[in-house]
């Protein structure tokens, strides 16, 4: 874990370098990888997506540069002294603070401009945007199950118990999850649920009980957090991770996100992806077997599984069947269709099947 001096420190010897350059008569520059997809690679040795060797230098030899390294001193000066005052901001109250900073050409305008200079900073110094106190918009996801930890707030320590101690919404997963701290569990598997309704289903149902399953509410496409707490529960639980999503092209990258890590936080894959993650459903087989209610693929639902074709993270035996099979049925499915064979069957029938042929319990 990054401590907030270490964090600090960081910031302050990437704004030392600046100087530096400008002490030593050079024009002060900073060097990235480029963060385009054309520079994403997909590493087969550790199975997630990682920056290639191109890179791109923020160089102050230019009027557009020396505007990228302003503010960029500008926002360590801003997320250093937040450390020091032991404060956090959101990535959109960063956008909105640049208004008061006394220099106008430092000003973002946009956040998208603020929210990329945070991730150059977080490549730059190795530092995630959590340590530097930097909270998402978002909401965080929740988890549910027979898992007791131990988690930092502002008002000190508490430990809880994820299905004692909380209600049916479940134990909302803070916005850097290395603060918390696993005590004991009795988890033999975890599930991540793509849509809150599946979620509250099984919740309803008491498949965590039955199962000593942990349900993660990835909440659609997962935030960091999610991901980063679907790792750890993983590589330090040592149980297996099953992802159970919509039967269509998008959710099958909201799967790909969690096993592999995603295009814009490759920088991050190591410490965001879940390679050993399997894929549960809803599959297109199950479309056929099940006769399940469906809908018509449009010509982006296409696009987008021929695209998938072309993915190495989809380049399997598995992957590569079922997308060949659903491109021929031309058919996509919810994972609440399930319910129109009785609100049990999910619990009962589907799950246990599904889970069982792949080993998981």
């Amino acid at each position: 874990m990054t401590t907030e001096s270490d964090a600090r420190d960081e910031l302050i010897d990437l704004a030392a370098d600046f100087y530096d350059q400008f002490a030593g008569g050079s024009i002060p520059e900073m060097t990235l990888p480029t963060r385009t997809k054309s520079n994403i690679e997909y590493d087969a040795e550790s199975g997630v997506w990682t920056y290639g060797d191109r890179t791109s230098t923020r160089s102050a030899n230019s009027v557009r540069g020396a505007r990228k390294l302003l503010k960029a001193a500008y926002t360590i000066e801003f997320l250093a002294n937040q450390l020091d005052e032991g404060r956090s901001s959101t990535l959109r109250e960063l956008y909105y603070l640049s208004e008061s900073w006394d220099n106008d050409e430092a000003q973002f305008s946009s956040q998208d401009e603020s929210n990329d200079l945070v991730e150059d900073l977080e490549i730059v110094t190795g530092v995630t945007r959590e340590d530097f106190h930097m909270r998402p918009e978002e909401s965080g996801a929740t988890l549910m199950g027979p898992l007791e930890i131990r988690e930092q707030t502002r008002r000190g320590e508490r430990e809880i118990h994820c299905q004692k101690d909380v209600g049916e919404g479940g134990y909302q997963i803070p916005n850097n999850p290395d603060m918390i701290e696993f005590l004991d569990d009795d988890i033999d598997f975890a599930l991540a649920v793509e849509t809150g309704g599946m979620r509250d289903r099984l919740v309803e149902n008491g498949f965590d009980e039955a199962y000593d399953c942990l349900v993660i509410h990835l909440k659609g496409q997962p935030a960091r957090a999610t991901r980063r707490i679907t790792k750890r529960v993983h590589d330090e639980l040592d149980v297996p991770i099953a992802v159970f999503a919509d039967g269509d092209p998008w959710s099958y990258r909201i799967y790909g996100s969690v096993a592999y890590g995603s295009i814009k936080s490759a920088h991050l894959s190591k410490y965001l992806a879940t390679p050993e993650a399997e894929f549960v459903g809803i599959q297109p087989e199950d479309i056929v077997e099940y006769d399940l209610p469906a809908d018509p693929l449009s010509d982006s639902d296409v696009n987008a599984l021929e695209s998938e074709l072309e993915d190495p993270r989809f380049q399997t035996d598995y992957w590569e069947e079922q997308i060949e099979l659903q491109l021929d049925i031309g058919k996509k499915s919810e994972q609440q269709s399930l319910a129109s064979r009785g609100l049990d069957f999910v619990t009962d029938t589907y799950l246990p099947e599904r889970l069982g042929e792949m080993g998981v319990i």
